[in-house]
């Protein structure tokens, strides 16, 4: 996964965790969160604001 993968990346972080306040969540922690996703192949460098709302959105369309 990258940072291009929004859906998977919100698919693996509800699982992990689930009873998140996504909407709460700081941007640092998510993209550190994303960072730790086993299986995250994507370059720190490559992340911005743009991408962390995209991933956020997919999550939090999974819990609403």
């Amino acid at each position: 996964m990258t940072w291009e993968d929004a859906q998977d990346l919100a698919d693996a972080l509800h699982e992990l965790h689930p009873d998140e306040d996504v909407l709460s969540l700081r941007f640092a922690t998510l993209r550190r969160w994303v960072m730790e996703l086993e299986g995250f192949e994507g370059d720190p460098a490559d992340c911005n604001e743009k991408i962390l709302e995209a991933i956020q959105m997919a999550w939090y369309d999974l819990v609403s």
